[in-house]
């Protein structure tokens, strides 16, 4: 790929440490690791994805497909996938 971030657009604002929908006491995370990501199974997107990214470096923004104008702002109000 050619490019120098990935954005990850979903139904919730961001990687939380169980589901939001289901557990009210769901804590989101505003930075994760790769490595935290893999090994906690937090299922943002696919594993290899992940690992890929991890690979070439490329940071990963997770946010509310609704909230995704804001990162052309400078704004992000989900979570960043990176070291």
């Amino acid at each position: 790929m050619h490019c120098d971030v990935v954005i990850k657009a979903t139904n919730i604002d961001g990687i939380y440490d169980k589901d939001p929908k289901k557990h009210h006491d769901a804590v989101k995370y505003t930075t994760v690791s790769y490595e935290e990501v893999l090994i906690k199974n937090l299922r943002v997107m696919d594993q290899s994805a992940i690992a890929l990214a991890k690979d070439e470096s490329m940071p990963i923004y997770v946010c509310h497909i609704d909230h995704i104008d804001q990162l052309a702002k400078g704004v992000l109000d989900g979570t960043v996938v990176g070291n």
